[in-house]
């Protein structure tokens, strides 16, 4: 019977007439209400001001966690293949190696040269002019362009291409000038501009 005196007294109680200033005459039931109205507002703004910033640096340690963990994975991966990385470095070296070993040194340019004309004769080209140009470095490589003059058919330049990748030495071709020759329609005027390289060799420099 208490609680439901207690609740009348809740319902009969007029709310607009509430004096903050004698907060000790008011009725318990609306006392208890108020408490637990101020305890409800209190857990609400702990929420946001403390329980709401602890969710964010929950979030944001989960996040950290995710991206060490595949931090973790991948060195973990690399470590498990550590032994295979090695081996391709080795394999990576000698293939260096033999890439540097095609690129002529001063010293071998005249027998390309002789090389490149042999080519151009041998497969019907007629060499009018080679002319070595100006070097450019670069920072691993020193390019040697090499200007070619020449005459001859279709068939003679296609084998003659050919012929230059099968040298020993890495050489490339740029800048194919062709023309149809004004003393023979069936022969072609032809100027490409052929670059071989050499290894920039620091220590000889020094």
């Amino acid at each position: 019977m208490a609680f439901d005196d207690t609740l009348r007294s809740v319902r009969e109680f007029d709310f607009g007439n509430l004096d903050f200033d004698n907060v000790g005459s008011w009725p318990p039931a609306i006392k208890i209400f108020v408490r637990v109205l101020l305890l409800a507002l209190i857990l609400v703004a702990g929420y946001y001001y403390h329980v709401e910033d602890l969710q964010l640096t929950l979030a944001a340690a989960e996040a950290k966690e995710l991206d060490l963990r595949k931090d973790y994975e991948t060195k973990a991966f690399q470590a498990a293949n550590l032994s295979a990385y090695r081996q391709q470095m080795v394999e990576m070296e000698a293939s260096f190696g033999v890439l540097v070993s095609q690129l002529p040194s001063d010293t071998e340019v005249p027998g390309l040269l002789e090389d490149i004309t042999n080519k151009g004769l041998l497969n019907g080209l007629e060499i009018a002019v080679i002319d070595l140009q100006t070097e450019k470095e670069s920072e691993f490589y020193v390019e040697l362009p090499i200007e070619i003059v020449a005459s001859g058919s279709y068939h003679d330049l296609g084998a003659f291409i050919s012929g230059m990748a099968a040298l020993p030495r890495i050489v490339t071709l740029h800048d194919f000038q062709i023309d149809t020759s004004s003393d023979n329609s069936n022969f072609l005027d032809i100027k490409i501009l052929a670059k071989t390289y050499r290894y920039k060799d620091e220590e000889a420099e020094g």
